[in-house]
């Protein structure tokens, strides 16, 4: 589980990193980093599992292992990045294994390119 600062909960963090921020993808994911239009107060990150991914069941699965890799993940953003990872319908029969190498390499796509 994430810490209550690092969980990005409001819409309109949502749209400003997804709609201003830089984009990559993977198999399973895909990443959206901006910057926290509020300041530095830490890295804060959002999670989006549509129904296009399965039922509850599977969404609340997919859910839980993103914000568990997402949190061991944390230490590498910088103190002002709003990260939005939305999980694509591949993601529901993908293993921690696959969406960790996955989160991985949607991730160094992001790093080789400064946020906004």
């Amino acid at each position: 589980m994430l810490d209550r600062p690092h969980r990005l909960t409001t819409s309109a963090g949502f749209t400003t990193a997804v709609r201003t921020g830089r984009r990559a993808g993977a198999r399973t994911l895909v990443l959206h980093r901006g910057a926290d239009p509020h300041g530095p107060s830490g890295p804060r990150v959002g999670f989006v599992v549509s129904k296009a991914v399965g039922n509850a069941v599977v969404r609340n699965r997919v859910k839980r292992r993103l914000r568990h890799l997402a949190r061991e993940r944390l230490a590498s953003l910088p103190g002002s990045a709003v990260l939005v990872v939305r999980a694509l319908p591949a993601s529901a029969g993908a293993s921690y294994a696959e969406l960790g190498r996955d989160l991985d390499k949607a991730w160094t796509r992001l790093d080789r390119v400064p946020a906004p």
